[in-house]
């Protein structure tokens, strides 16, 4: 189980908001995952800060928050990993080119109209959508919805995909989509020297 040192040392290989939150749990590419990084709500507004979907004066809020009310900040942690399950059902059938159920998809769905009822609409160089009044426990996954949505709705679904060494998926943003790992410092070094060895290997009993 992760501290909320481990979550600042997590690899941000998402390439989406939504797909990181998913990376917040670490395992082989199949199966059970072995880790979590959110262990609990002081975890959960540790990664949002870290992953950019709040601010340190939001986090601040939060911290306090979670700190005189520790029920329902515990509420929201549960709701918050519901999410997650629900988020890694849809992304995972979406690389496997699957459709994710209807089930939870109607969830996702009452989950970003709830999100969107606490988001306020900014002008910057375009208008969009942020949570800047949103002072509730809940917070930190609102941006987390809207990202996944997004994605689902405007991205490129041919290019989620899951890392061919470990159980993190990632937005392919290559030029040819040809990306298979999540991070080539990690897994994609891990297979290079797998792949060196075993030729050695061969080479040694040729």
């Amino acid at each position: 189980m992760e501290t909320l040192a481990g979550v600042t040392r997590m690899r941000l290989v998402g390439g989406n908001l939504a797909l990181d939150y998913l990376n917040t749990r670490t395992g082989p590419p199949v199966g059970a995952p072995d880790d979590d990084v959110l262990a609990g709500y002081p975890e959960l507004v540790a990664w949002g800060s870290y992953a950019g979907g709040l601010s340190e004066p939001e986090a601040k809020v939060l911290r306090r928050l979670s700190h005189d009310d520790p029920d329902g900040a515990q509420v929201a942690f549960t709701r918050a990993l519901r999410l997650r399950d629900d988020l890694d059902e849809v992304f995972r059938a979406v690389a496997s080119d699957r459709s994710p159920s209807a089930s939870v998809l109607a969830r996702l769905r009452d989950d970003e109209a709830d999100a969107l009822r606490h988001a306020r609409l900014d002008r910057g160089r375009t208008f969009s959508w942020t949570w800047r009044d949103d002072a509730s426990l809940a917070r930190p996954t609102r941006p987390v919805v809207h990202a996944a949505v997004q994605l689902l709705t405007t991205g490129a679904l041919d290019r989620i995909k899951g890392c061919g060494g470990c159980r993190f998926l990632f937005y392919d943003e290559s030029k040819n989509r040809s990306r298979r790992w999540c991070s080539m410092d990690d897994c994609g070094t891990s297979e290079k020297i797998r792949r060196y060895v075993a030729a050695r290997r061969t080479r040694a009993a040729g």
